[in-house]
């Protein structure tokens, strides 16, 4: 096999694995509760993912692997991304409710995945 075709077949196996492994963990070390505190900085990762502003590098990444993560019950996620989602969920139902509603509609418009996620704020 000539080496052109060793690296297409390299790249298209990257490629693959990425899309079928797990999320990118080069966000992992934000400081989710410094963000939730912020309401500025919350307010706009809202606006990002609701398309009503724009996004930051990790604004853009979670909009892309959200719905994918909600249909999957954060099966690709890490264990910190499981724990930061469940923090996130759980402030925005109880402290921006309305954001949270918003949110629900565009992205689980069935209200689904959102059911899943109701235990979250009782516990709280």
């Amino acid at each position: 096999m000539h080496f052109a075709a060793w690296v297409v077949l390299l790249v298209v196996i990257n490629v693959s694995l990425a899309q079928n492994g797990v999320y990118t963990t080069k966000y992992d070390n934000i400081d989710v509760d410094k963000i939730l505190k912020n309401d500025r900085v919350l307010s706009n990762y809202i606006k990002c993912l609701m398309e009503e502003g724009s996004c930051t590098p990790e604004g853009r990444e979670l909009k892309k692997i959200l719905p994918d993560a909600l249909a999957s019950e954060c099966s690709k996620c890490s264990e910190k991304q499981k724990a930061n989602t469940e923090k996130v969920i759980t402030h925005l139902m109880n402290k921006r409710s309305k954001e949270w509603e918003r949110l629900s509609k565009k992205y689980d418009p069935q209200g689904v995945y959102k059911q899943k996620y109701e235990h979250l704020a009782k516990s709280a």
